[in-house]
Formats: structure tokens, C-alpha cells, sequence
């Protein structure tokens, strides 16, 4: 599990309350002030985005916190392994092993050269399937974007609320002088909430999904060229150098290491 999203909450939020003082942490909370921030920016967001996105949003924490959903390290060593049986059984075998994978990418990037369609044919019906999948995230990471835009600006509106009751209030026959300070507070604290909410909840969330979605087209990448590589006939060695390139060199380093030592076996099933 990746945790530093929630690390990156309880720091942040502990160092927050550190600068405040926890003698004085009394004086940053305020009823009024959370409705306004939270709560315009939770209907704010509800009323520009579908259902459908918003009821994503614990599936979308779930995949934050997994580092791991897309293994590229463990699918080279699948397509290498399935390259070395297709230059000595033909790609007809492979159908087999592509019936026992979970991936349904992988499976039907499999039976497309299984099915001996044409390379190019191929590449453009996965390139295309890549690009839809991109552009649904992308719906589902502006939730979050459009979040951090919105929570600044409920903050300024909670903050001319508490300055018009302040002027408002503001005639010294009445007595009104006298609540100028309550009123100036509240004015700030929404202006503290919004720019909280925008820069240590939704900008972090935004940004891991994100780097989820670059992890998960990486991934489906080095499936495409992989299988046209087993298709084309290349040599396992050169396919795997080749797919080894898409990774970082401590990530190739660590996966070489694994060789070596006779730690290389974990197939995608």
C-alpha cells in the first residue's frame, strides 16, 4: 500500500496545527466558516460533475493508495517468456497461455496476434483503446483539479460575507464596533480553509491519480510493443532489451538483479 498521500495529510495537518498552537487551535475552527468552504465546494462540485464520476471517488482513493496495480517489471518477463515459446511452437500456442491471464489487455493484445491480424491494424485498435482509457481518467482527475479551484474561491466568498457583517455592523450606536474582531476572524478563517483544502486535500489527490494514470498507460505501452515485437518474430533477447528501455535504470538494474541471482520468474497471470 502507498501510504505518502496520507502521510503527506497527517504532516501537513500537524504542522499546521503546530504554527497555530494548540492553545489556540480553538480560535481556527468555526462552524459557519466550514459550511461555507466545505460545503459550497462539495454542491459546487456536485452540480458540475455527473453522478457517475462522483461516485467514483472511493474507487479513485483505492487507486491511490495501490502502488502496485500495474507490475511493467513482471509483464516484460510474460512477453519474453511468451516470445522464446512463439519462435519455437508458432503463435498459435500462445492462444493457450492467453486464455490463463487475468490482464484482459494483455489477453486480447495476445489474441489479436494470435488471430493474425494485420501490425498495424493492431497498434491503431490499442493506441485507441490507450487514448480512450486517458481521456476517462482525465475526467475523473478534473473532480479533483476543478476542486482546488473552487475551494479558493468559497474561501473569498466566505471572506466577503464576514467583511460585509462586519461593516455591516459597523455603528456605534448600536454597539456594533465591538464585534468588528469576531467578524474580521470568520472573514479570515474561510480564506484559511479554502487554501487548506485546495493544496493539502485536492491538489495531492489530483496529483496521484495522475501519476496512476502515467503508470497505467507505461504499462499498456510496453504490452503493444511487446506483442508486435512476438509478432514480428524478434529475437526474446532484443525484445526484452528493448522493453527494459521504457523503465527507469534503477528499475532495470533491480530487475537484472533479480536474473541473475535466478529471482526473474513472475509471469502476469
Amino acid at each position: 500500500m502507498d501510504i505518502t498521500l496520507i502521510i503527506g495529510w497527517v504532516l501537513g495537518f500537524a504542522l499546521i496545527i503546530n504554527g497555530i498552537g494548540l492553545n489556540k487551535l480553538g480560535n481556527f475552527i468555526d462552524i459557519d466558516s466550514m459550511v461555507i468552504v466545505i460545503g459550497g465546494t462539495l454542491a459546487a462540485l456536485v452540480a458540475s460533475f455527473p453522478f457517475k464520476i462522483l461516485s467514483q471517488v472511493p474507487k479513485h482513493i483505492g487507486i491511490m493508495l495501490n502502488p502496485k496495480r500495474y507490475n511493467a517489471e513482471m509483464v516484460i518477463d510474460t512477453l519474453v517468456d511468451m516470445a522464446k515459446t512463439a519462435r519455437k511452437k508458432g503463435l498459435l500456442v500462445l492462444e493457450e497461455q492467453a486464455n490463463g491471464l487475468k490482464d484482459p489487455f494483455l489477453k486480447q493484445s495476445i489474441m489479436l496476434i494470435v488471430d493474425a491480424m494485420d501490425a498495424e491494424k493492431i497498434r491503431e485498435m490499442l493506441e485507441s483503446e490507450v487514448a480512450a482509457m486517458t481521456e476517462r481518467h482525465d475526467q475523473d482527475v478534473s473532480l479533483y483539479e476543478k476542486g482546488t479551484s473552487i475551494a479558493p474561491a468559497f474561501g473569498m466568498i466566505g471572506t466577503l460575507v464576514g467583511l460585509v457583517n462586519m461593516l455591516k455592523g459597523m455603528t456605534l450606536d448600536s454597539g456594533g464596533a465591538s464585534n468588528i474582531g469576531a467578524d474580521m476572524s470568520v472573514a479570515l478563517i474561510t480564506t484559511f480553509y479554502g487554501s487548506v483544502l485546495s493544496n493539502l486535500i485536492f491538489g495531492p489527490m489530483a496529483k496521484k491519480l495522475r501519476i496512476r494514470n502515467d503508470e497505467e498507460v507505461l504499462y499498456k505501452q510496453i504490452i503493444i510493443e511487446g506483442v508486435l515485437s512476438i509478432q514480428a518474430g524478434d529475437n526474446p533477447k532484443y525484445l526484452e532489451e528493448k522493453l527494459l528501455s521504457y523503465l527507469s535504470q534503477k528499475q532495470q538494474n533491480k530487475l537484472m538483479k533479480k536474473k541473475s541471482s535466478g529471482d526473474g520468474s513472475g509471469n502476469v497471470s
